[in-house]
């Protein structure tokens, strides 16, 4: 069984059309038609991006009303972490405190977070959260490794105690900038 070819002719072009003065003149429209239309560049350094609510960026820990970390170190924000980037080491809290154990060493590594926010649900205390903070940028990949210091100078929020289980308002959070 032979396929059949089917040969198609070149349509013929008038002169008007071959001047290709139509398609110039419509693409001169829409140029036009952009050119007084409201810009969407913004210009970076000077400018800054507004961020929409519930963007989630560089983390933050929360300090509590007396100045110190408010994590408990109950694992949840590191077990629930679908990345696995939070890394906690726990220790008994120091004679007087009102805590059974903090942590030692709380570290999160921002290269293989997602920035999903599961920690953030998943912390009964309040004390790691998602700040609005976007412009995440270091030389060497071992300056992404946030140690708890790290952590708890990003946006500083302190918890007042009758407030110490309740989510900050975004308002409060975005005071910081």
């Amino acid at each position: 069984m032979a396929i059949g070819v089917k040969v198609l002719k070149k349509p013929k072009l008038g002169w008007l059309e071959r001047l290709y003065l139509l398609p110039i003149i419509k693409g001169l429209w829409i140029t036009l038609r952009y050119f007084f239309k409201r810009k969407l560049t913004v210009l970076y350094p000077e400018e800054r991006v507004p961020v929409r609510w519930g963007y989630r960026g560089l983390h933050r820990l929360n300090k509590d009303y007396r100045g110190n970390v408010k994590c408990v170190a109950c694992f949840m924000c590191s077990t629930n972490c679908p990345a696995e980037c939070i890394e906690i080491v726990a220790g008994e809290a120091p004679f007087g405190s009102y805590r059974e154990k903090y942590p030692v060493r709380f570290q999160i590594d921002e290269l293989e977070c997602i920035f999903c926010g599961m920690c953030e649900e998943a912390c009964p205390e309040v004390a790691i959260q998602l700040t609005p903070t976007y412009e995440m940028s270091e030389y060497r990949r071992e300056d992404f490794l946030l140690q708890k210091e790290d952590l708890m100078e990003v946006q500083e929020f302190w918890v007042l105690p009758r407030y110490s289980k309740v989510r900050p308002q975004r308002r409060l959070m975005d005071e910081g900038k």
